[in-house]
């Protein structure tokens, strides 16, 4: 790799930390499709999940204070027993229509919570249609690696406040991928050459995540939420367009 294209990853990475550190998700949504330049999706992707793991694993400490693992233990539970399930699917099902179906729904969901004037403070279900969200969750992100996007919704429609939330998807997101890459990596489907762009990337996932932790700290709970609902709907436009666009 050239100069420039370690420059690149290291922007990338800077980018997906950020984020991270900002949000407690989105390193997929900033790094990979600056990694995608100089990388083949085969090392692009682990690395995606070796830098998410990362840079959740270095903000956890800054929110663990505010974590409510009342709220948490039924997502987390949910969505470990459902990777397996969608791990199964990956042989029987089109990872394409799920990714078009969730891209769609990104598209349309965020802009109708952002367009709503009043907080939105659903109960329904209580910690049965968490663990149900976290299932599907779970499933969708073994399945496309699409774990986020329904508990992040389903949080944002509880009611609750920003370090609720964000303990709820973060502890979510970090235990889901850490789990996928577990699988990956006793599968071989993590070869020897991520150690080194990990190497590389390490110090820009690490000083994004820190700057993008102090921005986060800064922000009030209707700017989180403005923030979470761009990147979802961001996340939606990446979705459906990689389906779509011409090959």
């Amino acid at each position: 790799m050239t100069a420039a294209g370690y420059a690149i990853l290291f922007s990338g990475a800077l980018a997906g930390g950020f984020v991270s550190g900002l949000a407690g998700f989105g390193t997929a949504l900033m790094a990979l499709g600056i990694w995608l330049y100089v990388l083949p999706p085969t090392l692009a992707v682990p690395l995606v999940l070796v830098c998410s793991v990362i840079a959740q694993l270095s903000t956890l400490p800054s929110i663990w204070k505010t974590i409510d693992f009342r709220l948490i233990w039924p997502f987390i539970i949910g969505g470990l027993a459902g990777v397996p399930i969608g791990i199964l699917l990956i042989s029987q099902a089109d990872p394409s229509v799920f990714k078009l179906t969730v891209g769609i729904f990104l598209l349309v969901f965020p802009v109708a919570l952002y367009l709503q004037k009043k907080p939105m403070s659903i109960a329904f279900g209580g910690k049965w249609a968490d663990g149900a969200i976290g299932f599907a969750g779970g499933i969708l992100g073994g399945l496309a690696g699409l774990s986020g996007p329904l508990p992040i919704l389903w949080a944002s429609v509880r009611g609750w406040g920003k370090e609720q939330r964000r303990g709820v998807f973060q502890t979510f997101n970090f235990t889901i991928l850490f789990a996928a890459l577990c699988v990956q990596t006793a599968s071989g489907l993590v070869k020897p050459d991520i150690i080194w762009l990990t190497a590389c990337a390490f110090p820009g996932t690490l000083l994004g995540a820190w700057l993008g932790s102090r921005v986060y700290h800064a922000l009030s709970d209707r700017n989180f939420s403005d923030i979470v609902l761009v990147l979802l709907f961001l996340s939606g436009v990446a979705l459906v367009w990689s389906e779509i666009a011409p090959r």
